[in-house]
């Protein structure tokens, strides 16, 4: 469940084990916050959707600085291509699960996660709003958004 929420963010299966390892030692951690009253599934939920937007963030911040340091340093080879690596795909189809992962990408964060819970994981309204503190109605709302911002971002790129 964690690797393969990791893997939904990441598109990646380097990055979706880092993670995975991150999110344990994390639960470990932070076991003594646990609110008994919750389910542990949430909490755990939380941790790696949380953990997952955190790795992508400082990702994010060394490519920024990589280019950056490329235009001042001509020796700084910068091209790192997008690409869809998710071992569960079968050939045929991971050029379309690819476009739908960058597309994905393309999407804040919180609509991303709410991809991801909803129908990656099949979690229902109500268990993504406890993951990510947020009403059903909320999530309702967002995960409209989402769909209808991926649907036209998966329109515009279809003519490239």
């Amino acid at each position: 469940m964690v690797y393969n929420v990791a893997l939904g963010h990441t598109g990646n299966v380097e990055d979706a084990e880092e993670i995975t390892q991150d999110v344990f030692v994390k639960v470990h951690q932070k076991l003594d916050t646990f609110n008994e009253d919750a389910q542990v599934s949430t909490w755990i939920y939380r941790i790696v959707v949380n953990t997952s937007l955190d790795y992508l963030k400082a990702k994010k911040r060394k490519k920024r600085w990589a280019f950056m340091s490329s235009i001042f340093d001509k020796e700084t080879e910068t091209s790192m291509p997008k690409e869809f690596n998710h071992p569960g795909a079968q050939l045929e189809s991971k050029e379309a699960l690819s476009k739908i992962y960058m597309a994905l990408d393309q999407l804040n964060e919180r609509q991303k996660s709410v991809i991801i819970l909803a129908k990656v994981e099949g979690k229902s309204q109500k268990e993504i709003g406890e993951i990510m503190e947020m009403s059903p109605k909320a999530v309702e709302s967002l995960l409209q958004r989402a769909k209808k911002n991926l649907a036209e971002i998966l329109k515009q790129n279809e003519g490239l």
